[in-house]
């Protein structure tokens, strides 16, 4: 079995990974899927003013709403997966939510959403690169 994380941030690029993984699937390959949404930290003076259940409702509504085109995605192609949300530093909670989960890969998209200043690669996509110990699969 096979183990699978892809970060999604609801980006095009980020739904480009699940194309490429329902494109290259093989049915004979039991593979768990983990998609993952990684929503950032609020500064301290902001957590000072937001009750620690609103702030959390407020994350899981965001997740959820990045994790909507790709859940339709692999529920149209009939593909089993799970969710994990985390907070934090996005490639550090990428790197350390692939090893938690013992997977064999990341297939992840060259960019997300703030990548405007980026050519080629993202910040947060060279940053799991030098992280990780798991291979990565980047996909354009």
């Amino acid at each position: 079995m096979r183990t699978v994380l892809v970060p999604i941030d609801g980006s095009e690029c980020s739904l480009q990974a699940l194309h490429y993984l329902i494109g290259a699937r093989d049915d004979n390959r039991v593979v768990t899927l983990h998609l993952l949404n990684v929503q950032p930290t609020m500064t301290g003076d902001v957590s000072q003013f937001i009750a620690r259940s609103d702030l959390d409702d407020y994350r899981r509504a965001q997740c959820e709403e990045a994790l909507r085109p790709a859940r339709d995605l692999l529920e149209g192609a009939g593909i089993a997966y799970q969710t994990q949300l985390a907070v934090g530093h996005v490639a550090d909670c990428i790197t350390r939510c692939a090893e938690e989960l013992d997977c064999d890969h990341i297939v992840m998209g060259t960019h997300g959403r703030p990548a405007l200043a980026d050519l080629l690669v993202g910040s947060t996509t060279l940053r799991v690169l030098h992280q990780t110990r798991v291979p990565v699969v980047l996909v354009k």
